[in-house]
């Protein structure tokens, strides 16, 4: 039995309180959702059985929370053993069943065998007492039974023993956790010709493999990593290329708990096997910075590009973003829009620099060099660095020069001004002039 941490049971009861009639669906960016459906249903008095059917194949029976008025609930069962081709033939041996071929032939007798595969055959005792081998897939047109077994349903079905105070119809109130549901955010940028500005545009794709489908759902999403006792492994994003046209605010933004909620503005529909794609908020147009950054530890002698942009009111943004995938392109001479790459986003709250990694520089070299290692004492040493950055492009370029540091260690020399970062980390900024080269020099001094 999976095991749900109290968090988790808090947001599950605090958003199915506020849920209406129909069914409301809350999805979280983990394979999980939690389902509040409610219904008008026809109970008996005194003890009964009655079913709930069309829910998730994946449902957490042990997550069902039931609430209708006078109505006690005694028993649970969940019914999953649905109809398919093979079921129909285990449940009809040694029963008699029609068997109609492709030319029209009809065989009439009682199954004997129901193992369809790995021969792809059955064997029926004819009426007239003859054994009959048939090739289901080259002679099988229809299979004709008289009634469908009892035990086999066509969806996946609650099934309950209850208590009620009367008879009559009745609003029942049903929540449940599923996997097969999630959520993720996807991003569209298209960087401008000149690199300072970007138009953004924000999906949600929403995977649904729960094996049950929500019509007309109350859609709400929920952004953060909920805790759980036990983690399932989530699947891969759909790959989208296209743009959003710009369009109305669908989503409404609010802090919830340690986390945030979207809620859509109108209901959907989200089939089973299906990935949707609704839009998070109108096409905007952010100011951008162009950044190089030479991490050699990281990144050998590559220096990679990205763009810092503020999620603020004031650059086109301001509500906290879900993390993501982005895909960035930009606009070229002539007009037209080229893929330049892609990058993942962790969720960022209001106000907040949201940094995308692009690619690599393919004109500007770098290299970082130990030049000597002196001991200075048993527990001292000092390593001199030299790094060497080479403008091949038209135009000057600032590049963040990054290194990181372990121990107990000090600077005590550097050619250009550095900046601690943290403790393990410091940066140099330096400006390279087209077809220039330009070198740092500095010292770290150890103790062990």
């Amino acid at each position: 039995m999976k095991l749900l941490s109290i968090s988790l049971m808090v947001l599950a009861l605090t958003i199915a309180a506020a849920a209406e009639t129909g069914v409301s669906l809350t999805v979280y960016n983990q394979n999980l959702a939690l389902v509040l459906d409610t219904r008008k249903m026809d109970f008996k008095k005194g003890q009964g059985e009655v079913q709930f059917r069309d829910v998730s194949a994946q449902i957490d029976a042990t997550s069902v929370h039931f609430n209708a008025a006078g109505v006690q609930m005694l028993e649970q069962n969940f019914d999953f053993d649905l109809v398919s081709p093979d079921k129909l033939l285990q449940k009809y041996v040694d029963q008699k069943i029609e068997i109609v071929s492709k030319t029209g032939t009809v065989t009439r007798g009682t199954l004997l065998t129901a193992q369809a595969q790995p021969s792809n055959q059955i064997v029926v005792r004819q009426d007239d007492g003859t054994l009959k081998s048939i090739l289901m897939s080259d002679n099988v047109a229809e299979i004709h039974y008289p009634t469908l077994p009892e035990g086999l349903i066509t969806k996946p079905t609650l099934r309950w023993l209850v208590n009620s105070d009367g008879s009559g119809e009745k609003e029942a109130e049903v929540s449940y956790l599923t996997t097969g549901l999630e959520w993720k955010a996807d991003y569209v940028m298209l960087l401008n010709e000149a690199n300072t500005k970007a138009d953004l545009d924000a999906w949600v794709t929403l995977d649904n493999t729960s094996g049950a489908s929500y019509e007309n759902a109350k859609l709400k999403l929920i952004a953060g990593q909920v805790h759980r006792a036990e983690q399932s492994h989530a699947p891969q994003p759909m790959e989208f290329m296209a743009r959003a046209a710009a369009a109305p605010k669908q989503f409404e933004e609010q802090a919830f708990f340690e986390y945030h909620l979207y809620i859509l503005q109108r209901p959907t529909t989200i089939l089973n096997n299906q990935t949707k794609q609704v839009s998070l908020f109108p096409s905007t147009s952010a100011g951008i910075k162009k950044i190089y950054t030479y991490d050699w530890q990281t990144n050998k002698d590559r220096v990679a590009v990205s763009a810092e942009f503020e999620n603020s009111e004031a650059n086109g943004l301001g509500m906290a973003l879900p993390g993501g995938r982005v895909r960035i392109y930009q606009k070229s001479a002539d007009g037209s829009q080229e893929f330049v790459g892609e990058d993942t986003v962790e969720h960022t709250p209001k106000n907040e620099k949201v940094t995308v990694t692009i690619g690599n520089a393919f004109d500007i070299a770098a290299e970082h060099n130990q030049l000597n290692f002196r001991r200075i004492s048993d527990r001292v040493g000092e390593t001199d660095y030299e790094v060497k950055l080479r403008n091949h492009k038209k135009e000057a370029v600032d590049v963040v020069v990054v290194d990181h540091l372990w121990g107990d260690w000090e600077i005590t020399h550097s050619s250009v001004e550095y900046k601690k970062v943290s403790a393990n980390k410091i940066e140099f900024r330096v400006t390279a002039q087209p077809e220039h080269e330009v070198n740092i020099t500095y010292t770290v001094r150890t103790t062990s």
